[in-house]
């Protein structure tokens, strides 16, 4: 199947994997790849050496193009992106928009930059500044999201850039790509179908919840702006005694990052820039790198966050990456006969 993203990227399949935090590590990413689509680092939660690391482990397991999902705003930004250049990353994707310059940088390099955006005015200003593609998630989807569905913000993006998009946000199967191609995407993203698969690293007690789930909920809670988790009792409460937890899961993540405080007040400044975000919001926001980590790298799902996009609801058994893919390929090609 031969869209708009094969032809960008080099990949065989228009099926992505998206960067999520503490799961979407080496493994996960050149399995991916590996089996023809395209499989994404999420270093967001990396060092920069781990980052590093993370690369050159895709590259030595496949030959296959991959890409590597940053944050944009984080102080070591230029850094990393000077990183993927020198590795030969194929894909630079960006979680929040990219700036100009790093997207001038990368442009230079011959690198792909395709960052997510969550409305049509977000995917209008990084398409005027030279993007590649855009991965366009409607609010199904996991982690932070938005109020508006895929259904319809969707088109909104197609009918309103010339660039590639990529369609995220509720997306698990065949009939979900043949959909998206009928709205104008020129493929899909998925994170927790990825997630469930036997190549994620998630402990397997984790990936029982997630398999036992039948709802989500979309909570401030977090880190004080939007985000879709599964509903669980600790989530609920997340709102007692949320500003001490926050003060505590800061040290946390300044010990697991190595961030001096000055660092981390200069992200919680960028943060607030431009979002409307309060202080209180700005220290919550300590919250999300522990709780995600306490339940999808340490195995404790009753003393973390786990983000999931509502097709979990639906998902419910473990296929390899190369499995899943090659049954989305083959759903599709199926409704596609029957549709014509």
């Amino acid at each position: 199947m031969r869209t708009a993203l094969t032809e960008l990227i080099g990949c065989r399949h228009p099926i992505v994997q998206t960067g999520m935090g503490y799961v979407a590590g080496a493994r996960l990413a050149a399995a991916v790849s590996a089996a023809g689509g395209l499989g994404v680092i999420g270093a967001a939660t990396m060092s920069v050496p781990e980052m590093t690391a993370a690369v050159r482990r895709v590259k030595e397991r496949t030959q296959a193009p991959f890409g590597v999902n940053i944050r944009s705003d984080a102080d070591d930004a230029a850094e990393r992106v000077e990183v993927l250049i020198r590795e030969g990353v194929r894909v630079a994707s960006f979680a929040q928009a990219p700036r100009r310059e790093l997207i001038g940088r990368l442009k230079d390099a011959g690198v792909v930059t395709v960052p997510s955006v969550g409305a049509r005015r977000h995917a209008e200003k990084v398409a005027a500044w030279g993007v590649d593609a855009v991965i366009v998630q409607g609010g199904e989807g996991g982690g932070h999201t938005g109020p508006l569905a895929t259904t319809l913000l969707l088109p909104q993006v197609v009918d309103a850039v010339d660039i590639p998009v990529i369609a995220a946000g509720g997306f698990f199967d065949g009939r979900g790509l043949v959909a998206a191609l009928a709205y104008g995407a020129c493929g899909i993203a998925m994170g927790t179908r990825f997630l469930l698969t036997r190549d994620s690293p998630v402990p397997g007690q984790v990936k029982d919840v997630y398999l036992a789930a039948r709802e989500t909920v979309v909570t401030t809670r977090v880190d004080g702006v939007p985000h879709r988790v599964l509903s669980t009792p600790f989530v609920a409460s997340l709102e007692r005694s949320r500003l001490l937890r926050a003060v505590l899961n800061g040290a946390r993540f300044k010990r697991l990052s190595g961030l001096s405080w000055g660092a981390m007040v200069r992200e919680g400044r960028r943060m607030r820039r431009g979002r409307e975000l309060t202080w209180a919001q700005v220290l919550q926001a300590a919250n999300t790198p522990v709780l995600l980590r306490a339940a999808m790298v340490d195995g404790r799902p009753d003393l973390g966050v786990m983000a999931a996009g509502q097709a979990v609801g639906v998902i419910g058994d473990l296929p390899s990456c190369a499995e899943l893919i090659d049954r989305v390929l083959a759903e599709a090609e199926d409704v596609l006969k029957r549709l014509t």
